[in-house]
Parts: structure tokens; C-alpha cells; sequence
């Protein structure tokens, strides 16, 4: 798939979709509270609030891991659908993090994620998930993924739609 021609990516479509399809179409996401941030060809950022109810340890206020684990598997998912020519089936095959230190409390935690090689049923990704503060970015977990490309012609995104919609 790395040799076909560009096909047009319209952001601001995709960003649209992206945000509707977390917030009506994965019931996850929505309850998580995950949200778009920015989105472009091959890559998406995706933001978690931070809450009270995602803390893993409530006297330090960190997010708790499978919060982290969360977020990016779906940053890594939907910088895949960012770089289909129109979005299909995916499903994660490998997804290995590695925590490099506690979130702050009270701020929220941003994923980056890209998708840097996509072959004809597999997608590789790599994301970093973060925080920004007045003293720079923290960097709280970096991630490499992959991810199986099904051939079948079924888009989970209009699928999840039409579902939350009807």
C-alpha cells in the first residue's frame, strides 16, 4: 500500500468524523471521554480529560495505566484510519508501552500517534502520550504498534455511526 498514489485527504472531514465517531460510535471513548485534537495524513492526536474516576491512585491523582493504555490504542488505531484510502476494519495485533513516568493531576494527557508503514493487510504505528505544561512537554508513555488490515470493504466508522444514529 506504501506505493499507491495520494488519494485527498480532507481534514477537517476526517477531524469531523473522528470526533463523532468517539463521541456517538465507540461506547468506550465515549464513557473515557477521548476527544480529537488534530488529525493529517498518516497520524491523529486525541486528548483524555483527566477525572477522578480514571485515577489509579487517588492519593497522588495519576491516571491510572489502563487509562494511558486506552488512549493510546485508540490514537495508534485512528492514525491508521488516517492514512487508508477510506477507512476499513483494523484490529490491533501488537501493542507494546512503555511508561516513563506519572501523569500530573488535574491536566489532561495527549497521544500523538503515526502511522509510519501500512502493507497490504498490516499497519505499524508509533505514539507518544503526554501532557504540556508551563515547564515544557512530560512525556508519560511511548508505544510502537501494529495493526491487521482486514480486506473486506466494511468501514467501522459509518458502521459505528449509522449504530449510534439509528
Amino acid at each position: 500500500m506504501d506505493e499507491q498514489a495520494p488519494f485527498e485527504f480532507d481534514r477537517e472531514k476526517r477531524l469531523t468524523l473522528l470526533g463523532q465517531v468517539l463521541g456517538k460510535g465507540i461506547p468506550h471513548s465515549a464513557a473515557l471521554g477521548i476527544a480529537p485534537v488534530d488529525c493529517g495524513l498518516g497520524w491523529v492526536i486525541l486528548e483524555l480529560p483527566w477525572d477522578a474516576k480514571l485515577v489509579g491512585n487517588p492519593e497522588t491523582g495519576v491516571l491510572h495505566g489502563g487509562a494511558v493504555t486506552a488512549l493510546v490504542d485508540q490514537t495508534s488505531g485512528f492514525a491508521v484510519f488516517m492514512r487508508l484510502p477510506v477507512p476499513t476494519r483494523i484490529a490491533t495485533l501488537d501493542l507494546r508501552i512503555d511508561y516513563l513516568g506519572p501523569s500530573r493531576p488535574g491536566r489532561p494527557l495527549r497521544a500523538r500517534a503515526e502511522c509510519y508503514r501500512l502493507a497490504k493487510h498490516v499497519a505499524f504505528t508509533r505514539a507518544e502520550a503526554y501532557q504540556d505544561h508551563e515547564d515544557g512537554r512530560v512525556l508519560v508513555a511511548a508505544a510502537m504498534a501494529t495493526f491487521m488490515v482486514f480486506s473486506d470493504g466494511r468501514s467501522p466508522m459509518k458502521e459505528a455511526l449509522e449504530k449510534a444514529s439509528g
